[in-house]
């Protein structure tokens, strides 16, 4: 019945709809029993009847009736209510960790120990769901739940979620997996889901999070384990692809004509909801960049950069989810659309160099000698064919090993943990004066290398970062954030460790 809940495609989503239907069925019984009882009294016990009322004041039985028996009511609808829901809250032994993250108006996917992450935003143009469109073409039976990356998932294997927000308050909700759960800002929730059977499922944000609370769509496609394989190797090349593409953009001069038309195509997706098609945009809380200061000044090209990547008040941050060259040619478009016609142009390399790109690039070079490559670096074996290993037996100073060590944990802790190590509690817990920061350290060193067993979390980086890379790591966050404990962590303190 499209009245009823949905039985949905997974275990517990069976249980739940199971649970909803006994808990029904009881309250339907109760209802019938009351009203009926109460109507036939009404009926056959009537003043036009006769019927003189009884004069008792009290009955021991009674009352000991209707106080035990809906106790025993509540206790049968408790007792599978509670095996549900602890059931519910098991994230143990997954499979598979994606953070889920809610974004204004759209949702951020990272898989862990995959490297794969993207954004999740509408297909459906937006003219087309706000009836302006005049090309007449009918809108698909899904065009409020279409989005252009769908979530990806096999079958057969137990998924945690993870779920975040970076700015208001969102809600995950996908009916068919009975998972529904808030994304709150500096928090996280858990959720987990296990499909038997490939498809597409649907849900979308169930909290009214904004403007276009409506169309921030989910869709989770589920493959076969085989294909998902597939999926996650084409995911890695395409973000390679995208990596050498981003890299050949920092010395490309791309012309005026060609930045305007990827401008507007990426104005469109991303600002036109805030800032209108029109650059009028809606104030005050998102201001016209029509004839705007910011837009036009020549003086405040570095400022318009800036807000775009790192956003400002009611606007996000748009630095990971554009590429430098996206980037570049919005704030192209944006000055030279609408009237404002300053000619200016602005490159790739012009947001690297802000983006503070260059910086990063000369901390990376000036550690090189100092500090050896990751063993397992792809890059590094097809330009030494000869295998990379390290000298475990050196010893490094702390400077040298609080310079690599910012630049690791940037680079494979800042997402979970934050660049002010404040962490994302409680599934990622704040690293400033934390027990296990400020005490033994081959136990933070087990962590890193190992991973945490009560945390799943918190994965094992032996297999990701050098012996030498951990030691770097590991003294910066001993040291950073004024926990400054004076620890220094060499090569051959993580060897020990790993060889137990």
């Amino acid at each position: 019945m499209e009245l009823n809940l949905t039985k949905g495609v997974t275990a517990i989503s069976n249980e739940v709809y199971d649970l909803h239907m006994l808990v029904l069925w009881i309250c339907t019984v109760i209802g019938i029993l009351v009203f009926g009882a109460m109507f036939w009294s009404m009926v056959f016990h009537r003043k036009s009847k006769g019927v003189k009322p009884a004069t008792f004041h009290e009955s021991t039985k009674v009352e000991i009736l209707w106080t035990a028996i809906p106790i025993v009511i509540l206790i049968a609808m408790a007792v599978p209510a509670t095996s549900t829901l602890i059931e519910m809250e098991d994230n143990d032994n997954s499979d598979i960790t994606i953070l889920v993250t809610g974004s204004q108006w759209k949702w951020h996917y990272k898989y862990f120990d995959q490297g794969i992450e993207f954004y999740s935003v509408l297909s459906t143009p937006r003219e087309q769901f706000d009836n302006r469109d005049g090309s007449g073409q009918t809108k698909g039976e899904n065009y409020l739940l279409e989005v252009d990356k769908p979530l990806v998932i096999p079958t057969n294997k137990k998924v945690r979620f993870l779920i975040t927000s970076d700015d208001v308050i969102h809600s995950w909700w996908v009916p068919a997996f009975a998972v529904k759960q808030d994304a709150n800002p500096g928090f996280i929730n858990e959720a987990w889901t296990r499909v038997d059977e490939p498809g597409v499922y649907r849900g979308q944000c169930a909290e009214l999070c904004g403007k276009d609370h409506g169309y921030m769509p989910i869709v989770v496609e589920v493959k076969s384990e085989a294909d998902y394989a597939t999926w996650v190797s084409e995911q890695k090349q395409l973000i390679a692809d995208a990596k050498a593409a981003e890299a050949a953009s920092l010395n490309a001069n791309v012309s005026m004509d060609e930045l305007m038309q990827l401008g507007e195509t990426t104005y469109t997706a991303y600002c036109a909801a805030c800032h209108q098609p029109t650059g009028l945009g809606l104030p005050p809380a998102f201001p016209a960049l029509k004839g705007s200061v910011v837009a036009t000044d020549p003086n405040q090209i570095e400022q318009h950069i800036a807000i775009i990547l790192n956003g400002k008040n009611a606007m996000p941050a748009f630095g990971k989810q554009l590429s430098l060259k996206e980037v570049a040619s919005v704030v192209t478009y944006e000055r030279n659309a609408w009237g404002n016609n300053t000619g200016e142009s602005v490159q790739a390399s012009d947001v690297n160099a802000l983006a503070g790109g260059a910086s990063a690039a000369a901390a990376v070079e000036q550690t090189a000698e100092a500090m050896p490559p990751m063993v397992d670096s792809a890059t590094s074996e097809l330009e030494n064919p000869q295998p990379t290993t390290e000298d475990l037996s050196k010893t490094y100073t702390r400077d040298e090993l609080m310079v690599q060590g910012e630049a690791v944990y940037m680079k494979a802790c800042v997402a979970c943990h934050q660049p002010t190590g404040a962490g994302l509690p409680p599934a990622f817990p704040s690293l400033i004066g934390s027990p296990m920061i400020l005490g033994d350290v081959t136990a933070h060193i087990d962590i890193v290398y190992n991973g945490s067993k009560k945390n799943p979390a918190m994965q094992a980086f032996s297999g990701q970062l050098t012996k030498t890379e951990i030691a770097a790591v590991v003294t910066y966050e001993r040291n950073a954030w004024g926990n400054n404990t004076g620890d220094v962590v060499q090569p051959a303190d993580v060897d020990a460790v790993s060889a137990k």
